[in-house]
Order: C-alpha cells, then sequence, then structure tokens
C-alpha cells in the first residue's frame, strides 16, 4: 500500500476516533499546583533540597503533556491516558514523522478548536517528538534526572541551556496552554522554569 493511501485511511480513521479520544480527556481530573521555590527552603542540606526540588518539578516531566512527545518507542502518545496515537504515525527524521505523514500533516502552527468546543487539535509551529535519547515514558524520575544532564542524551545541552529550554521554549510552553479538552501541566512555565534554577544552583542532584 502506497504511504499516500495509507495516509488517507489513517486520516480518516483518525477523523472518527479524536472527537471521542478529546472527550475523554476533558473528563480527567483538574490540573494541579507546583510549589515555589520557597517552600524548599527549610532544607538545610543542598543534596536534599536539589533532589527534593527536582521531584518537584518530576510533576510535570512525568504528566501525560510531556510524556507523550517522550516515548519510548518511534510513536508519540496522545491524551490524558497516554493512549498509541491516532492515526498511528512514526518518528520520521527530525522527530517530525515519515514523507506523507508528517507531524505538520495534522498539527498546525496553533490549536484548532472543535466547532462544539469540547476539544481541539493541538498544535505549534514546530510540532516534534523529543529525540529518542530523551524517552522518558516507563522511566524513573532518577532516570529522567540523569538523562537530562547527560550532554550525550540530551542533545548537548548544559545544564544553564536546559534552564532556559524548561523556561522559555515555546514548545515546551505548549503543556500549560494544551486547548481545550486535554489537563495542562502543572503550575506554569515560569514555576517550572523557577524550580529548574533552584535545582541547578543547589547542585543538580537526582532522587533516590
Amino acid at each position: 500500500m502506497s504511504v499516500q493511501r495509507y495516509g488517507l485511511i489513517a486520516l480518516g480513521l483518525a477523523a472518527v476516533a479524536l472527537p471521542a479520544a478529546v472527550v475523554a480527556s476533558s473528563q480527567s481530573a483538574a490540573p494541579v499546583g507546583l510549589k515555589p521555590v520557597a517552600a524548599f527552603a527549610t532544607i538545610s542540606d543542598p543534596a536534599v533540597r536539589s533532589a527534593a526540588i527536582f521531584t518537584e518539578m518530576g510533576k510535570v516531566l512525568t504528566h501525560p503533556r510531556c510524556i507523550n512527545c517522550h516515548p519510548r518507542t518511534d510513536s508519540p502518545l496522545q491524551g490524558d491516558d497516554m493512549r498509541f496515537h491516532m492515526p498511528p504515525v512514526e518518528r520520521g527524521p527530525g522527530g517530525m514523522g515519515i514523507a506523507g505523514m508528517e507531524c505538520s500533516t495534522c498539527h498546525g502552527p496553533r490549536n484548532v478548536a472543535f466547532a462544539d468546543g469540547k476539544g481541539s487539535i493541538p498544535g505549534h509551529p514546530l510540532w516534534h517528538l523529543a529525540p529518542k535519547s530523551m524517552a522518558w515514558e516507563g522511566k524513573s524520575l532518577r532516570e529522567i534526572c540523569e538523562q537530562l544532564k547527560d550532554r550525550k542524551r540530551n542533545g548537548g545541552k548544559t545544564l544553564a541551556q536546559i534552564h532556559e529550554h524548561n523556561a522559555s521554549d515555546t514548545l515546551v510552553g505548549w503543556g500549560w496552554n494544551p486547548g481545550p479538552g486535554r489537563t495542562p501541566a502543572p503550575g506554569t512555565q515560569a514555576e517550572f522554569g523557577a524550580l529548574t534554577k533552584a535545582w541547578i544552583d543547589s547542585g543538580a542532584k537526582c532522587p533516590a
């Protein structure tokens, strides 16, 4: 079967599956917040404080808005229940999908709300999967923490660049503005960025 025909069939399946999937997501629990950096000031041991801060960051890192784009396979996940993506797609070059089924086929530069207001198609100009070396699905917070610090796996980023990424990257920021039908990541991107800086400043220690 040609890629083009496969793509048309897959998109047809998506048209059926997506509305029901989004409705299911919209029935999920309300978003939770993040503790501010000041909440960890009473922890006198910097290493213990650093690990505790990263554990708080983990509320975002392990949330569906992040995990869905950091899967352990070559296919993204979707929804608050992190189910298999429909239509079935693959990572492709640069994490942007295979020929004829690129992410941009369905995901435009911004979220597009359904006419009935009950859901939306997510969008961003740079919509793509995270590098496979940064797969977080099924991993512990310690494993995710070690990945973030490992320049061989994190795209060569320094800790300062990790902070900038978490605090300012607009695709990361989409997690707090995912459109109708999805639970936003906990807290705000500014709070997440502040926690990231505090984690780095206290030694960038990982939880046990």
